[in-house]
């Protein structure tokens, strides 16, 4: 483990590197890493810049592949109740919670925008794949998405999050079956839940049904059981799993009244935890290969050896000689389902992949 003092003064950031000695030398390897740090709210441009120093940082480890958590950029609305749970009453108009969305909505980025061309341009400067957990904007309504890029400094596409949870439903959209890619890259298949999503079979089986071979569960989930999902995904689907959760203090967030954390009992302290992380990387056959960390902002760095998926394949493979099609199977919407369309407009014609990474 090395530490590593990050550039922008605000305290260190711990890099957990695996390096996997034993790996079959035959055998593709891929470095990956997932970021473990917080968002700076309400401030997106400065969580741009440190989302860029933790990139060139997993870049001098030599990683391929970088993965943030869940809504990195735009933030995780942690312990914020938008005026809901308070009174449901007619007389109280939630004005507070209406402001508070007015500003978490003013964080969130337009995709395409110019926050995406410059994280394209971040993964084309690095040389890495990247995929990003971010709030999406889409004129009024709100989505918690994750968007990949590619080292050429592409923008792929996107996955929104199919169901929210909670009092997220109250903030979020729901994203549909369009969204669910999964890309043919060098360095392997990748694709992306976030969250409880990843606790829905039919939509895991969906991803496995398009060959992902590297699994990304950015989530906001920090407790202990959560491991128990990813490695129960890691040996269900033959796949590494890459699991990347923010950890953040209270100070983290804008000091109260700006902002004031609900279902705590009384305000947090500064320094207070307000989740622990627990970052993770596992492979196919359910070993933790770097991880889980609860200690602080952390790089959690492993090879990837990927004759480990076919190895574990040959035990299970749930889309294939594991399958009972007769028996058992799943038809998955993938048009995209749009309040209002119009019968005289043209149809956009669908992106081209090429040679280096198209969705499945």
């Amino acid at each position: 483990m090395a530490l590593v003092t990050s550039s922008s003064g605000a305290g260190p950031v711990i890099a957990e590197v695996e390096m996997n000695g034993g790996a079959d030398p035959s055998s593709t390897t891929v470095r990956a890493t997932v970021v473990q740090a917080s968002t700076i709210f309400y401030d997106t441009p400065a969580t741009l810049d440190k989302a860029e120093r933790l990139i060139a940082e997993a870049a001098g480890y030599g990683s391929q592949l970088v993965v943030f958590p869940e809504a990195f950029i735009g933030g995780y609305p942690r312990g914020s109740t938008f005026g809901f749970g308070i009174s449901i009453s007619i007389a109280n108009p939630k004005d507070k919670g209406k402001e508070a969305f007015r500003r978490y909505h003013a964080a969130a980025i337009d995709v395409p925008g110019p926050e995406v061309t410059r994280l394209a341009a971040m993964a084309g400067k690095y040389k890495v794949f990247l995929v990003m957990g971010v709030i999406e904007r889409e004129a009024y309504t709100l989505y918690c998405s994750v968007l990949f890029f590619d080292p050429l400094g592409r923008y792929l596409g996107k996955h929104r999050k199919l169901m929210p949870t909670a009092l997220e439903r109250i903030i979020w959209g729901f994203g549909d079956g369009s969204t669910i890619p999964v890309y043919d890259t060098p360095l392997g298949k990748i694709g992306a839940l976030i969250c409880w999503e990843n606790k829905m079979p039919l939509l895991r089986t969906a991803l496995y049904g398009k060959g992902i071979e590297i699994y990304c569960a950015p989530t906001a989930d920090s407790r202990p059981v959560w491991q128990a999902s990813m490695t129960h995904i890691a040996l269900e689907g033959g796949c590494f799993v890459l699991s990347a959760n923010q950890f953040c203090r209270r100070k983290d967030y804008p000091a109260p009244p700006e902002y004031e954390f609900a279902g705590l009992g009384e305000e947090p302290s500064a320094d207070t935890v307000v989740c622990p992380g627990g970052s993770v990387i596992i492979s196919p056959s359910g070993e933790v290969l770097a991880g889980p960390n609860y200690e602080g902002e952390a790089l959690i760095t492993a090879d990837l050896d990927l004759g480990e998926i076919v190895r574990a394949k040959f035990d299970f493979d749930v889309v294939g000689h594991y399958a009972r099609p007769e028996v058992l199977s799943l038809v998955v919407n993938d048009q995209p389902q749009l309040p209002v369309s119009f019968t005289s407009a043209e149809k956009a014609s669908a992106t081209k992949g090429d040679s280096s990474a198209k969705s499945y």
